[in-house]
């Protein structure tokens, strides 16, 4: 049974959700936490374990400072709509209530409230966000122009966190689980071959790149098609070999062949000839050439 007390004024108090047109009490109720079951539809999907020992821990110490958001049920049970870390930690430490605020909402009013509260607080990553912009669009048959109202988003900020949703299923999880964040994502997007946004991906984590390096290297991959800037290797051919193999192209040509090359391993070889007769003779021995 939930008991009522004066204390509050409600989610509203902490974002605007006018346009939600959820009605309940402004007051703080004391809500039995066996009658509480969390949202499945809630965008949150992860939680830290670390952290939610933290917030048990200070809940033990201070009690539940902030008070969840709930849905009353026809059957008098309640639906967590903003508040589930609250409400598992309380349950680690054995409380047996907690404060909570009440509403009335619709279910897609209760989605959309939990996604809000959560992104106010900022405690969603970047693709549990853009799981539940697309979830609302799906479900409520919802433009982006529309769910940016909704939301309070705008467009184009919708259209980036939709956007995530391209990238591979690895991508994704080092998203959710902050190997990357979302700026490294946008950059990889640049990329449009699933095989190329992998191999950047794992040269993100390899070499720790900043989103600006990232942003450099789709830009070198779109024009040379590698992420790496190609060296060209030139052989290393010491003055003994010159020398040696010039011998030998004079001896088998009959001729005072000639080498030169500049700094960069340029060069050209030049073979004089007498007359007509002496060329001819020289491409005749091209014929059946062997300087070995």
């Amino acid at each position: 049974m939930a008991k009522t007390t004066g204390l509050g004024k409600g989610l509203g108090a902490l974002i605007d959700t006018d346009h939600i047109n959820a009605s309940g009490s402004s007051s703080i109720s004391e809500v039995d936490l066996n009658l509480i079951s969390t949202n499945t539809n809630q965008p949150r999907t992860y939680f830290d374990q670390e952290a939610m020992e933290e917030l048990a821990s200070s809940i033990r110490e201070l009690g539940v400072i902030s008070p969840v958001t709930l849905r009353k049920n026809n059957d008098g049970t309640y639906l967590i709509i903003a508040g589930e870390r609250r409400y598992r930690a309380s349950k680690m430490v054995g409380l047996k209530s907690i404060p909570a605020y009440i509403r009335t909402a619709a279910d897609e009013q209760v989605m959309e409230m939990a996604l809000i509260e959560n992104i106010q607080r900022e405690d969603l990553n970047a693709i549990e966000i853009a799981l539940s912009f697309y979830r609302l669009m799906e479900e409520y048959k919802l433009t982006q122009e529309r769910l940016s109202e909704r939301v309070g988003k705008k467009r184009a900020t919708i259209a980036n966190y939709l956007r995530l949703l391209k990238l591979p299923a690895e991508i994704q999880m080092g998203i959710k689980d902050k190997k990357i964040d979302m700026g490294h994502a946008r950059a990889i997007l640049g990329l449009s071959e699933p095989v190329a946004q992998l191999q950047l991906y794992e040269l993100i984590l390899k070499h720790d790149y900043s989103v600006r390096k990232v942003e450099d290297l789709v830009r070198l991959y779109s024009n040379t098609g590698a992420f790496e800037k190609s060296v060209s290797v030139k052989p290393k051919i010491n003055l003994e070999e010159y020398n040696e193999l010039q011998s030998r192209l004079q001896k088998v040509l009959n001729a005072n062949v000639k080498f030169s090359s500049d700094a960069k391993g340029k060069g050209k070889i030049l073979i004089p000839f007498k007359n007509d007769d002496d060329l001819l003779r020289i491409m005749e021995l091209f014929d059946n050439i062997d300087i070995n």
